[in-house]
């Protein structure tokens, strides 16, 4: 083995499994950082992005945390703040991201999740790229079923995700999630195969 861990992102378009992926990662006993839930700890009472965007956004904090609903009110009415949003919570994720690797240097894979992986250029940090996919049929069937999305705004969030094409291009290993049993078979064999690459 390597003498630190491998380091694995992991990403996917909306209702293509990644959650359910870095589940299976972390059932086999490897840490998994989760983006989604860095930024949450960061906008939580106490967390780091609380007080910058407190002076950028005072209406976006109630209750001493972050709302995500008021922020997405803000940045409708002032599409330039994103960007200004971004400046902030970009870097504190980061740190996040770093922290906790620094904190797993024992372990043998390190699992990052990253909806954006590509996007953030996140993917040029990591020794191993997968990219969880299925049809685009399971992957509407998937985010609609769960009931708190409409078909025009899942149609927006795939227009503005890079497509999923691009990013099995870009990937060291696609998963597909069309069945669970699957798509735990294939991290199976991609684990043996690091293994196997990094011995």
């Amino acid at each position: 083995m390597t003498e630190r861990p491998i380091l694995v992102g992991l990403t996917g378009s909306i209702g293509m499994g990644k959650s359910t992926t870095a589940r299976m990662f972390a059932d086999l006993g490897f840490p998994v950082w989760d983006a989604d839930a860095a930024v949450a700890r960061l906008y939580t009472h106490g967390g780091d992005a609380v007080v910058p965007l407190q002076e950028l956004v005072p209406a976006a904090i109630i209750d001493g945390a972050v709302s995500k609903a008021e922020l997405k009110k803000a940045i409708a009415a002032s599409p330039d703040l994103l960007l200004k949003i971004e400046t902030i919570v970009h870097p504190l994720v980061k740190q996040d991201r770093r922290d906790f690797a620094a904190a797993h240097q024992g372990a043998e894979i390190i699992v990052f999740d990253v909806p954006l992986l590509f996007e953030t250029g996140a993917h040029k940090k990591v020794d191993h790229v997968v990219v969880v996919s299925t049809s685009p049929e399971k992957q509407r069937n998937r985010v609609l079923s769960r009931g708190t999305m409409d078909e025009p705004t899942l149609n927006m969030i795939l227009r503005k995700q890079t497509p999923d094409a691009e990013k099995k291009a870009l990937a060291d290993t696609v998963i597909d999630t069309a069945t669970l049993d699957g798509a735990r078979a294939q991290v199976h064999d991609l684990v043996e195969s690091l293994r196997d690459e990094y011995a």
